[in-house]
């Protein structure tokens, strides 16, 4: 949560599409992390059902950023990459750390796999938003903090209907067929 806030922040103040994008992985998160602890050990259905809000979680997101990129065309934006750098270096350093704790839990189950996929989206959309600041500070075009939003956005509904196709089959299956 506090990465959330923080770097919601940061994107809000360097009026970054990007680190806003990233933020609401982050959100997103840690309200999973949250569901994931109380879904293990849990019948299959439970933890399908867990691995389903996630996905609609995932989805939600993917609309909010490109709600934002299209005030953003409309409204216009000048991004402050030494903010959006700072932020963003940060949370990749928590990112990976919860990425590395995560990866030999991925394919445990429907549930694990979810949070850990959740988790490599935010170590991508860390790198992304460090690698879109330094191509925005080395040529001056602030178009591409919307175009990296945009892929967030994409991302983040990839994952979504990924998790969803996953969980879906094991989630409707009847409770006396789950282990």
């Amino acid at each position: 949560m506090a990465i959330f806030v923080g770097e919601f922040g940061a994107g809000l103040w360097a009026d970054s599409t990007a680190l806003q994008g990233d933020s609401l992985d982050s959100l997103g998160d840690a309200l999973v992390y949250a569901l994931s602890l109380w879904a293990v050990g849990q019948a299959l259905r439970w933890r399908a059902g867990s691995a389903l809000v996630k996905g609609g979680i995932q989805l939600l997101f993917a609309g909010i950023v490109i709600a934002e990129v299209g005030r953003k065309l409309v409204t216009g934006a000048e991004p402050l990459t030494g903010v959006m750098a700072i932020a963003a270096g940060v949370a990749l350093i928590a990112n990976l750390t919860c990425l590395a704790l995560l990866t030999r839990f991925r394919s445990h189950d429907i549930n694990m796999r979810s949070v850990w996929l959740c988790s490599r989206n935010d170590v991508i959309g860390n790198a992304g938003v460090l690698l879109t600041t330094a191509l925005m500070a080395w040529s001056g075009w602030t178009w591409l903090d919307l175009a990296f939003g945009a892929l967030l956005a994409l991302l983040f509904a990839r994952t979504g209907v990924e998790v969803l196709r996953s969980a879906w089959p094991q989630f409707r299956l009847h409770p006396s067929h789950v282990q």
